[in-house]
């Protein structure tokens, strides 16, 4: 099969072509501007390449409600332009295809229990942590929506004893995107994270926010495996800390093994790595593929 794949993130677009094992034989990026131009290189890349489907991962936030009449719309993101676009159905006048559409975190987490480090299991919740924080919620054979869908890096945190920064977030200031994304990474010490050393304290307080995060995920949510994926998280000794801040919080409270003795195989980086976005919206392709053969 040739199954068609977007991930559209806020920063840049990647398209590929791929099958039903997850396979990915082509691929190409480019950064994400304006929607009109944007769209039309993913809409020239795939022309002509007989495409039998095509799966959609797009930052948010988005619409996913089949019944609304802004179905495929991108909704209330910051990102200039976006705001109110019809992503969907710009793609459905030129491709006569069945068309998967959901966040890109939830492709993520889709890509991540179908081929990846949750292969096997019936739920897991992605987390990318990079420009912003998205979360993606698996669970019994497909991502999760709701009202909406979920918004996990807007959740409110507790503050670090030592920290001042205000945060970032054009919407809620200090929330977890807002205190540990990047560009609060950035903001709070004055350079990017990439340029700061291992052992920095930048990251113990990283560290401590995620750590909140996966906590209340946890707590609510039970799942099996959580893999943090994202810029941010290419810090490998981000890992550790996060582990320890987890069950400091935890406090044993919850009797479950991976948690109690196993936290280094249950807190994981992403199995596919960094094409676990446009894998995922390749499997969100094949389902509506085979959805459109019902």
């Amino acid at each position: 099969m040739r199954i068609g794949a977007i991930e559209a993130g806020g920063t840049k677009f990647v398209c590929g072509i791929g099958d039903e094992n997850g396979v990915i034989s082509d691929r190409i990026s480019f950064p994400t501007g304006q929607p009109e131009e944007t769209l039309a290189q993913a809409i020239a890349y795939f022309s002509g390449k007989g495409v039998e489907a095509i799966g959609i991962g797009s930052f948010g936030p988005i619409n996913l409600d089949p019944h609304s009449e802004q179905y495929g719309y991108v909704t209330t993101t910051p990102k200039p332009g976006w705001s109110g676009f019809d992503f969907l159905g710009t793609l459905r006048g030129e491709f006569d295809v069945p068309l998967g559409w959901d966040t890109d975190v939830n492709a993520a987490a889709y890509g991540e229990a179908k081929w990846g480090a949750a292969k096997g299991l019936d739920s897991c919740v992605y987390y990318t942590i990079g420009t912003g924080i998205g979360v993606g919620v698996y669970a019994e054979g497909k991502p999760i929506h709701g009202l909406v869908h979920p918004e996990g890096g807007h959740i409110l945190t507790r503050r670090h004893s030592d920290d001042r920064f205000e945060g970032c977030c054009p919407y809620h200031g200090d929330c977890l995107e807002g205190m540990a994304a990047g560009p609060a990474i950035e903001k709070r010490w004055g350079v990017k994270g990439s340029e700061l050393s291992a052992d920095h304290e930048a990251w113990a307080m990283e560290a401590y926010y995620i750590g909140q995060s996966l906590t209340s995920t946890i707590l609510l949510l039970s799942p099996e495996k959580i893999i943090l994926g994202g810029g941010v998280m290419h810090q490998e000794q981000l890992f550790p800390l996060i582990r320890a801040e987890v069950q400091r919080n935890l406090n044993g409270y919850v009797s479950a093994e991976p948690l109690l003795s196993g936290i280094e195989s249950y807190i994981v980086p992403p199995g596919l790595g960094d094409n676990a976005g446009l894998c995922g919206s390749l499997a969100l392709g094949l389902e509506a593929y085979r959805l459109s053969l019902r």
